[in-house]
């Protein structure tokens, strides 16, 4: 709108001005150090401008709600356009009611529209900023108290910009005016500033034509679930216009009740028809089926949780409550018959209302020519009518009905086929499960061959509710995913029987060669490319079955491989591919074996890496539902003492265990630990030692069951009143044997654990006796008053030795690591080296005098920290499509073995 050359009042109240270019534009009121910088120096948004005033001469001040903005122009009249020209814009900004911007100020809440939001290290700036990520912009503020003013340094369009990592903790932001080098607190807040501003570049290439057409229908501008403004997603099938964190939500719901799609990037998908019908229907008809009887007390709006809205929306479309129900509903037939007069005129709030109150898009129309609703609507030339039953062809509704079907075997049980959600008549015969419209049908409605099945899952008891219908209540579940990257949902009225029909076809879908899986009680059973041991250059198919958090294997040529236990994986992450293909979900076995999988379908795969991630994961309070090391450790406890030991203060820390840490952070730390503990690195300065020991002893006393179990706890309390010292070992031995592996493994690791705290017990004041009193309550679940929980505590760090039968061998390598822990705390107290740094030798990519590099390893370092150091030395920079890796080689260069990149060198 206007710019030029200013002099600007510095805001420490200096008489001596600065030159800016100064830019005024719809939005914002901005000044630069040069007429061709691209990036501001600071920036006003236009609707926290309150007043613009002249102040003496050649001079104007510009009035923010917060904060005064001085300027000089070259002259009077110069100056005196500044101000008509502001005056304008700001009258015009309020006279309309302006959308909101994220630099509005206090009336208009930017955090509210922020997709990430945090500090940041910028090179060139003495101080942290505070960044945010919003729609397609990133924005710099000096502080968050500017950021809640409104009054930002400048903006980022994302359109221009390209993100890359750089190392551990940093990553650029790279725009052909000029690289943003930012740096992250840790590894983890580096990923989500770098997805996060991915989403904002594909936001800003992405095309908003589709979306301003739709946005001209009133209702349509604010979210059908919350209200938000502009909302930018749309649910295909429901015909609703969605904000990005409802459409998050409705992903979880599945496709089979919500298509989410964008209304900017999924160009495809957006057909003449389509929009056509979005821009017919719209929010307002959709609500009025879907939230006619929304309570206000369960209502969400704009600034709800996550919680808040998965639980509205299951309750609104999965559950229907809301809803306005048909007059038909429950009777099958009536609605069926009346959906096909429907679709025959351009009521779609009818169809809407008939559709998703049961009746069935492809019920019989009885007329030969046109034998489904589409075919009539097609014959009636109603083209918005075929887009919505086209899009809800595959989208299931409440209300089951039930049939009869024959398998090859002989299995007669109910069967509801969920692909149609109608009664279906279903046969499974010479490899061909067939679903009719009863069973006086000759003709299928649709066949899947076994040839064609890539994967069945046999659903948990619930999984998709209890269905009712006219014929009873539907509880057991299954699915069946086809080489067609398309799903079947079946229900019958009892697990049972659903695990039979399953079972069934399992044995015409499964290759001989894996026969042996059929025997096993599986969750999931399916065919899938892989990967693993020696030859990861090719890859092979083999067949796979999911029993709890166990993964069975058996190979294209019939040899089955040692099952991997999920639980004690190290790692599991994808591995990203070519877009056309499905990325590789990796894992590593505590014994270093590696597994990658991947699927030719998206669909099948994306259900095994949710399935796998799941079985991998934490799934209950008591031990043996928890992450594992390869000894039967929890793995939460693993890095709680692990942390402990090695951290610089742990073991001497005065009054560890004794002294609670912060609650918050102690809540907080359980929380992510529990949630997955194998993501979780705790690092000195980032946690501190009296938190963690709390976060341990908080393990224990919430623990489902104990760690001495219900059914033994009173057994080892009765032994303590033995006299005789020896037989009170040998009873301890008998009912540590008795434990269940892991609370056995796992009370040993504690036991261990204390035994070593308490040779430190000179430094900090925790002796055997001290340990007991806290450890004592808290592994027993008492509250204090019973002296024997201590007691069993005491005698078991007392008699570590001959109670857990720990051998020689043990027992020097424990006398060693005491040793060496000593060892450094008396360097670092006396100021000198650390012990237990190694200098070693590392070549880089050849074994050559050139190539050769000494290095001071720590016992923490890593091979990633290793190999960043080693090229940093040689000033090597890693481009963005290098890997680099970290081999360890035997002395006569026999073998060599790759490291791990978070595994420790040493």
């Amino acid at each position: 709108i206007r710019a030029g050359w200013l002099d600007k009042n510095p805001p420490q109240g200096s008489y001596i001005y600065q030159k800016r270019w100064v830019k005024l534009d719809a939005d914002y009121l901005r000044y630069f150090d040069s007429e061709k910088d691209t990036y501001s120096k600071r920036l006003i948004p236009v609707s926290s401008i309150s007043r613009v005033a002249s102040v003496g001469d050649q001079k104007f001040e510009v009035v923010t709600n917060n904060r005064n903005f001085v300027f000089r122009a070259e002259n009077d009249a110069d100056r005196n356009e500044w101000i008509r020209t502001l005056q304008q814009i700001a009258e015009e900004r309020k006279s309309k009611a302006p959308e909101r911007t994220l630099m509005s100020s206090a009336t208009d809440s930017a955090t509210e529209l922020a997709d990430k939001s945090g500090f940041l290290e910028l090179r060139g700036f003495k101080h942290k900023l505070f960044v945010v990520v919003a729609g397609d912009k990133v924005f710099l503020y000096k502080n968050a108290e500017d950021y809640q003013l409104g009054i930002g340094i400048t903006y980022i369009e994302m359109n221009v910009g390209n993100v890359k990592e750089v190392d551990r903790r940093g990553f650029d932001l790279t725009t052909p005016y000029r690289i943003f080098s930012f740096s992250a607190d840790s590894e983890q807040e580096k990923e989500e500033w770098v997805e996060a501003m991915q989403q904002s570049i594909a936001e800003a290439l992405s095309n908003s034509e589709v979306a301003e057409r739709i946005w001209a229908v009133e209702s349509n501008c604010f979210c059908a679930d919350c209200g938000s403004p502009k909302p930018d997603w749309a649910s295909i099938n429901l015909c609703v216009v969605i904000c990005k964190r409802c459409a998050g939500e409705h992903r979880g719901l599945g496709p089979g009740i919500t298509k989410v799609r964008s209304l900017k990037m999924d160009r495809k998908v957006w057909t003449e028809e389509l929009i056509e019908l979005f821009q017919q229907f719209g929010n307002m008809t959709a609500n009025q089926f879907w939230a006619a009887n929304v309570p206000p007390s369960e209502a969400i709006g704009p600034t709800s949780g996550s919680q808040e809205r998965r639980r509205f929306l299951i309750a609104k479309y999965r559950e229907g409550k809301y809803r306005h129900y048909h007059p038909l509903f429950g009777n099958q037939e009536e609605l069926d018959r009346a959906l096909c007069a429907a679709v025959t005129t351009s009521d779609l709030a009818e169809t809407q209302a008939l559709l998703f109150c049961g009746a069935s898009v492809t019920c019989d129309t009885g007329d030969p020519q046109c034998p489904t609703p589409l075919a009539l609507a097609e014959r009636s030339g109603q083209r918005l009518q075929m887009e919505f039953l086209l899009q809800n062809k595959t989208s299931g509704w409440f209300g089951g009905c039930r049939g009869a079907g024959r398998s090859s075997g002989g299995l007669l049980s109910a069967l509801l086929c969920r692909a149609e959600f109608s009664r279906r008549w279903c046969t499974l015969q010479d490899g061909v499960l067939s679903y009719y419209e009863n069973d006086r049908n000759a003709v299928p409605n649709g066949e899947i061959r076994v040839e064609e099945i890539v994967c069945l899952v046999n659903n948990p008891l619930h999984a998709h509710g209890a269905w009712h219908s006219c014929s009873g209540t539907h509880e057991g579940t299954f699915e069946v995913y086809t080489e067609a990257d398309r799903l079947y949902l079946f229900g019958l009225e009892s697990p049972d029987s659903a695990r039979e029909w399953l079972k069934s076809i399992a044995k015409s879908f499964v290759h001989p060669c894996a026969e042996e899986l059929l025997a096993l009680d599986f969750e999931r059973l399916g065919r899938l490319h892989y990967k693993g041991g020696l030859t990861l250059e090719r890859a092979q198919e083999g067949w796979f079955a999911l029993v709890g958090s166990t993964l069975h294997v058996c190979s294209e040529d019939g040899r089955r491989q040692e099952p991997l236990q999920l639980r004690k994986l190290q790692e599991l992450c994808e591995r990203p591919c070519p877009a056309s293909r499905t990325p590789w979900l990796g894992g590593r076995a505590c014994a270093g074996r590696t597994l990658y999988i991947q699927g030719e379908r998206k669909l099948d795969f994306l259900g095994w890496v949710h399935a796998i991630q799941k079985a991998a994961g934490s799934s209950g309070d008591t031990l043996s539902e928890q992450q594992l090391t390869e000894s039967d450790v929890p793995l939460l406890v693993d890095r709680c003492i692990d942390y402990i030991t090695q951290c610089g203060m742990g073991l001497t820390s005065e009054g560890i265990y004794r002294k609670s840490g912060q609650n918050s952070k102690t809540t907080s730390l359980l929380e992510v630990l529990q949630r997955d503990a194998r993501r979780v690195r705790l690092k000195e300065g980032e946690h501190q030692v009296d938190d963690v020991a709390n976060t341990l002893k908080r393990f224990f006393r919430d623990l489902g069951d104990g760690l001495f179990t219900r059914r033994w706890a009173p057994d080892w309390l009765w032994a303590t009143a033995l006299e005789d010292e020896e037989a009170k070992v040998g009873e301890y031995r008998q009912l540590l044997a008795a434990l269940p592996p892991v609370n056995r493994a796992t009370l040993k690791a504690l036991i261990n654990h204390l035994f070593r705290v308490q040779c430190f017990s000179g430094e900090n004041q925790m002796n055997t006796h001290n340990l007991a009193i806290v450890f004592g309550p808290t592994l027993f679940q008492t509250d204090g008053k019973d002296y024997k929980a201590g007691r069993v505590v005491e005698d078991l760090i007392s008699h570590y030795v001959e109670i857990f039968n720990v051998n020689d061998q043990e027992m020097k390598k424990q006398q060693d690591e005491i040793t060496a822990i000593m060892k450094m705390r008396e360097a670092s107290s006396s100021g000198t080296q650390q012990a237990g740094d190694f200098i070693c030798t590392v070549y880089l990519e050849e074994k050559k005098t050139e190539t050769e590099q000494h290095v001071k390893v720590s016992a923490t370092m890593t091979a990633e920290e290793l190999t960043f150091e080693i090229l940093d030395r040689r000033k090597i920079v890693m481009k963005e499509k290098d890997y680099w890796s970290c081999f360890e080689v035997n002395e006569r260069e026999e073998a060599e073995r790759p490291l791990h990149y978070s595994e420790k060198v040493l």
